[in-house]
């Protein structure tokens, strides 16, 4: 696999992540958003709790900069794949735990939440996903 074709399928696996994780907010949005208040002392705990999930991917985050920072040393040698090949293991997993928050925001309608609280857990969500691009400088 050469390395643009390489980078091509990372850039569409990126976009499907990045739909995974506001799809089931958007679907709940659509489909079960009400005009009722639901369960308003929910409210403040699941919108701490999905500013705090924003958190749980920093770690995963550092990987991925090692890796990228591996990528880049590994560029033109026989373990080019290999070092691709880890670098999507590792982005993956960190955007999906950068989805938490939209993940949570989705849970979140079905208490009743406040637009705005949700719209912020998925553009963070949306945010953290942006930092998981692949840089241009790479390849």
């Amino acid at each position: 696999m050469t390395r643009s074709s390489t980078r091509r399928l990372l850039a569409l696996e990126w976009w499907c992540l990045l739909v995974a994780a506001l799809l089931p907010a958007l679907l709940c949005n659509l489909l079960f958003s009400t005009s009722e208040t639901g369960w308003p002392d929910l409210h403040m705990p699941l919108f701490i709790v999905g500013l705090l999930s924003m958190f749980a991917s920093l770690p995963l985050f550092r990987h991925y900069k090692h890796g990228l920072i591996a990528t880049q040393a590994a560029l033109d040698s026989p373990a080019e794949a290999a070092a691709w090949t880890a670098l999507a293991k590792t982005r993956r997993t960190g955007m999906l735990v950068a989805g938490l928050p939209a993940w949570i925001a989705a849970l979140a309608i079905f208490a009743g939440l406040n637009p705005v609280a949700l719209l912020l857990l998925v553009l963070s969500s949306v945010v953290i996903d942006c930092l998981y691009r692949i840089p241009p400088q790479l390849g």
